[in-house]
């Protein structure tokens, strides 16, 4: 494996700003503060005006919100990925070790994001979905649960967890010629319980079933969640590179170009090579 020798003296280092925390501690504090919003909105209306779809009052305060909700997701998802895209490093091969440390921790970031906006969803949200259904029968697939659950908070977490793909293909030589699985897992699992959510309509209309959680109709729910699981695996294929970047910045030890990882992506990704890096 051809590498690239470079002295301590030579390497530029990071500004300690670099690694601050602040951009994740505002996108997750707005989620919270959302999130929280949310709730109390569903408190108020939810049982008040949400119990007959045939009502006035529920178009009012819960239709006209997941029309409102389903636009805003996708202009946002299309602002989103269509930016990341669009600003992309169209020179991956010419990026310096300080500039591809600083986009790991930006990475690192953008994945805890999507690791809270995953937890909200997937958890909190849906397990007070149970709770709704074990106290109110639906009278139709659009519950304000429902409204708030499958069609808030799914989309929220797929927006992030979609983006930080986006960003690591666009801008970390590791994932700019390669595919990772994990990482596709990481991201692409949760994302299915989005469609899933149709077959979970279909099968409480059809066989007008309530919640049992361990019904063969939620497995789905569950096994797509287990692909969250797929974070283990996209850390051991980034853990190495990180620990190569930090050892040639301020260690001076040798490491291969950005243009030597995006021709051969799986030398990057050796877990011995972390090992020797933490030695």
């Amino acid at each position: 494996m051809a590498q690239t020798q470079t002295t301590a003296t030579a390497v530029a280092r990071p500004p300690l700003t670099a690694f601050s925390w602040k951009s994740a501690v505002v996108a997750i504090g707005a989620l919270i503060v959302f999130d929280v919003l949310i709730n109390v909105y569903e408190r108020l209306y939810a049982f008040s005006k949400g119990l007959d779809y045939t009502s006035a009052d529920y178009n009012t305060y819960w239709l006209g919100m997941l029309f409102a909700e389903l636009v805003l997701e996708a202009v946002t998802a299309g602002a989103l990925w269509g930016w990341l895209w669009m600003t992309r490093d169209r020179a991956l091969e010419r990026l310096s070790p300080a500039e591809e440390l600083k986009r790991y921790w930006a990475l690192g970031l953008f994945v805890l994001t999507y690791t809270y906006a995953a937890y909200a969803g997937a958890s909190y949200f849906t397990e007070q979905d149970g709770t709704w259904h074990q106290t109110v029968i639906r009278d139709n697939d659009f519950t304000p649960s429902h409204v708030i659950e499958f069609y808030q908070s799914y989309p929220i977490y797929i927006i992030f967890g979609v983006g930080s793909l986006v960003y690591a293909m666009t801008r970390l030589p590791q994932f700019a010629k390669a595919f990772s699985l994990p990482y596709a897992v990481l991201v692409g699992a949760p994302l299915m319980i989005f469609p899933n959510v149709g077959l979970n309509e279909f099968g409480h209309t059809r066989w007008f079933m309530e919640e049992l959680f361990v019904a063969p109709l939620h497995w789905g729910f569950v096994t797509f969640g287990w692909g969250a699981l797929a974070i283990l695996g996209t850390w051991l294929q980034v853990c190495p590179r990180v620990l190569a970047l930090i050892n040639h910045i301020y260690y001076g030890k040798p490491i291969q170009s950005p243009a030597e990882v995006m021709k051969d992506p799986q030398s990057s990704v050796n877990p011995a090579a972390c090992a020797a890096c933490a030695m």
